[in-house]
């Protein structure tokens, strides 16, 4: 078996990301509306934060890999990062109107299908991350499973902003926490059971 590398591991999730962006913007689910998102705050928040916690769950999840290093640190990082997110998201959306027409800005029909858009689109990064668990040698198999969940939740959640139609901080909280929430159990699940030695 070849030996493990780390930044080899760290360029073929980034081609396998990559090659899922590009399908999914050629097969034309690119929002018809972007050049007006890419003018708002919110847009570079949403896209900005997915991103993040994708790349920090990746190599959190790469570098747990090897029997000596536990994700924990780097999920106290990731969580520390994800309450960051909200605050800003807060303080993007009190710049607005206040809470006026709540159920109007939660869109829960359109919630519900954003919700499984993101899902389906985080399958491709557990599948890849299942792979490089399987040849690793993780040794706090539940942290790393958790760190590769949030990373695959949070990866769908990037692709799909480049389609999502609502750029309200409130919606994404609300919408895309429940999203990504849904793929981190399910991989913490899913991916704690095929870490082994």
């Amino acid at each position: 078996m070849r030996r493990r590398s780390i930044l080899r591991e760290g360029v073929i999730l980034l081609g396998l990301g990559l090659v899922e962006l590009v399908a999914f913007l050629g097969m034309g689910f690119m929002r018809p509306d972007m050049p007006a998102a890419m003018d708002k705050p919110s847009f570079w928040w949403k896209l900005a934060s997915m991103g993040l916690i994708a790349v920090l769950g990746a190599v959190v999840t790469i570098l747990s890999l090897d029997p000596a290093r536990s994700p924990r640190r780097g999920l106290r990082w990731i969580l520390a990062c994800i309450a960051a997110i909200f605050a800003i998201g807060w303080i993007i959306d009190a710049s607005r109107n206040g809470l006026s027409g709540l159920l109007v800005r939660l869109d829960w029909t359109q919630g519900v299908e954003c919700v499984w858009k993101m899902v389906a689109l985080a399958v491709p990064a557990v599948i890849a991350l299942c792979l490089l668990i399987r040849r690793g040698a993780p040794t706090d198999r539940a942290g790393t499973a958790l760190a590769a969940g949030l990373s695959s939740a949070a990866w769908g959640a990037f692709v799909f902003v480049f389609a999502c139609p609502s750029d309200d901080p409130l919606y994404i909280a609300v919408w895309y926490t429940i999203g990504c929430g849904i793929v981190t159990l399910l991989g913490r699940i899913i991916l704690f059971r095929v870490s082994r030695w």
